[in-house]
């Protein structure tokens, strides 16, 4: 009797040797989950005069990131208006869209005179926040006011319609290149109401980390009550001295 109670303490003792690191690994990784891969302006590539867009977010196919570039440098050439579309995966913990646009637009273009006919759009995938960014010559033709609705009505729209990207930046690409070439702003998107039908099932990201520490604490407090529940039933079961 005592080799067997023995023998399951050390399994007992074993199984919690191991569950327990794995526990913290799972926690330990969701709590750093939302900080990795965050991006700083100073992990940008330096300006070139022939790079239109920096998709370090990965939403834009090869065929319309061409076709953009194509228009923008189009544009360019006919106006002297230079634009250019940034997308990150997530920002730096304090940072916000209009900050390190900002700030960008300053590492890229450090003269008002440099910045005077620049464009700047980024779009942070993450949280889709947006920012358009613009020097004093393009604000001459195209007001904030203008610059703002692009950035958050325009571009905005297809993403609520199921995160098209590549729509959304040939929507926005089209609208800039009208108003900066002198033609009327053709104006927002009209958007269209649809009926919302209640999600009733999570998405991966929302259950997969719970998931995940749900195994590992049930499997460690199997790791305890199992050896217990069959030494407990092992006592039960012995005959009795009376007999």
């Amino acid at each position: 009797m005592n080799k067997l109670l023995n023998q399951m303490l050390n399994w007992q003792k074993y199984l919690q040797r191991l569950m327990l690191p794995l526990l913290a690994m799972v926690i330990t990784s969701s709590l750093w989950a939302i900080p990795a891969g965050a991006t700083g302006v100073y992990q940008l590539p330096d300006f070139t005069a022939d790079t239109w867009i920096v998709d370090q977010g990965e939403v834009i196919s090869r065929l319309n990131e061409g076709k953009i570039s194509d228009d923008l440098a189009n544009l360019a050439s006919k106006t002297g208006k230079e634009v250019r579309f940034v997308t990150i995966r997530r920002l730096d913990y304090g940072e916000t869209p209009e900050s390190f646009t900002q700030e960008l637009f300053k590492k890229w273009f450090p003269t008002p005179e440099a910045q005077a006919n620049q464009a700047l759009f980024m779009v942070d995938t993450l949280t889709n926040g947006t920012t358009l960014v613009t020097g004093e010559e393009i604000k001459s033709v195209m007001s904030d006011e203008i610059a703002n609705s692009i950035a958050q009505e325009t571009f905005l729209a297809p993403l609520r319609d199921g995160n098209k990207y590549n729509q959304a930046f040939l929507d926005a690409s089209d609208r800039l290149s009208k108003v900066l070439s002198g033609e009327p702003d053709p104006g927002p998107p009209q958007i269209i109401d649809k009926v919302q039908v209640e999600r009733t099932f999570k998405k991966a990201e929302e259950t997969d980390q719970g998931s995940a520490i749900a195994w590992v604490v049930g499997l460690l407090i199997a790791a305890t009550v199992i050896p217990m529940a069959t030494y407990y039933l092992y006592q039960v079961n012995q005959p009795s001295s009376d007999g």
